[in-house]
């Protein structure tokens, strides 16, 4: 069964692509639904109107009949997905690929043209996407490889700390390398979350300056931390002489309810707990000054109610300070990089005696 006059007008109508007749003087006298819709021009405004209105100029219009006209783009008398902009109402610059031909009336004579254009926002956008997940993967790699150079020359300088300093403390020394493992641990998560996003070909943005945006590379992949009943009012003081690590505890303690302070070492820990009441210590282990085995002894003289669970960036005990505090009753260790929301929540749930969480613990 054959398509009927009718039927076929009915269908270009409600195209989802632009399409545009004019007359022999280039004037407008068809506008679908589909040019509506991208556009965004109401008929009414569009038809009796010159076509070079809906074009960025009145060159570029005539570019198009000129293609139109010639063999280069399909054959005289016909242009094929012939790259060009439309202006939308709201004054947006649209990509389109046009593909159109003359119209002719009885006699031969041109008698105007119709083109069919497709917007090519959504394709161009995923050209880009995809181009930028090359570009993303490349990066990863390169910079994946010093960075693995990095991690390696850190760890043979801690065996130099440890081996020239012999006897004395180099706490500090430690707290540095690990400063400088953690600044790495988050270039390596930026560059997870390029792959993730190439991967995914999916980004999100978040507000920079102004009007400006940026891509937004946060990692998406810990729980989100949200207000906890069974730890509201909750006191707690957090420990740590890294600034960065006692500021990021202390806004998920607040998230989840609990009033916190932090101190920079044990011994402005021990003035905030003599001047305060607090329900719940966490402590750095490794602290210049008073480290965490003599910050939970003097807790253990002054307040043995007063519950403490250390925590370490370390993955051995070096000077076994965990191990004498846990010989001496300490409740328990968590490793402080990077911080697992999950498991330090049920950790405090553990040592403070509140209910257990039916969440596993990572």
């Amino acid at each position: 069964m054959g398509i009927t006059q009718e039927t076929l007008e009915r269908l270009i109508a409600r195209s989802t692509d632009v399409v545009v007749a004019t007359d022999r003087k280039g004037i407008v006298v068809y506008y679908n639904d589909g040019a509506k819709r991208v556009l965004g021009y109401e008929p009414e405004e569009v038809l009796g109107t010159f076509v070079g209105y809906l074009y960025p100029s009145v060159e570029e219009a005539r570019r198009v009949a000129n293609a139109m006209r010639s063999k280069a783009f399909g054959g005289e008398g016909v242009v094929q997905t012939l790259e060009t902009c439309f202006v939308s109402k709201s004054g947006e610059q649209i990509p389109v690929a046009i593909s159109g031909t003359l119209l002719y009336d009885e006699s031969g004579q041109e008698d105007g043209t119709i083109g069919f254009a497709k917007d090519l926002r959504e394709i161009l956008r995923k050209d880009k996407l995809a181009t930028l997940g090359e570009v993303a993967i490349g990066l990863s790699h390169e910079i994946n490889n010093p960075l693995a150079v990095i991690v390696n020359q850190v760890e043979l300088l801690e065996r130099d700390v440890e081996r020239r300093a012999g006897d004395e403390d180099c706490s500090v020394e430690h707290e540095r390398l690990d400063a400088i493992r953690r600044e790495i641990g988050r270039v390596a998560g930026i560059l997870d979350r390029l792959g993730e996003m190439a991967r995914e070909e999916n980004y999100q943005t978040v507000g920079y300056a102004g009007m400006a945006r940026m891509v937004d590379l946060r990692h998406r992949g810990h729980p989100v931390v949200t207000r906890d009943p069974r730890l509201e009012g909750l006191r707690v003081l957090v420990v740590d002489d890294d600034l960065g690590i006692s500021h990021s505890l202390a806004e998920i303690f607040s998230a989840w309810g609990c009033v916190v302070e932090t101190a920079g070492d044990g011994e402005e820990a021990l003035q905030r707990i003599r001047n305060g009441h607090f329900q719940l210590v966490l402590t750095d282990v490794v602290m210049p000054r008073m480290d965490g085995y003599e910050l939970y002894r003097e807790i253990q003289v002054r307040h043995p109610e007063l519950p403490v669970l250390m925590m370490t960036a370390f993955h051995y005990d070096r000077d076994h300070i965990i191990k004498r505090s846990r010989l001496l009753g300490l409740g328990g260790v968590i490793f402080k990089k990077p911080v697992d929301p999950t498991r330090l929540r049920q950790a405090i749930l553990d040592i403070v005696g509140a209910e257990k969480s039916p969440e596993p613990v990572a």
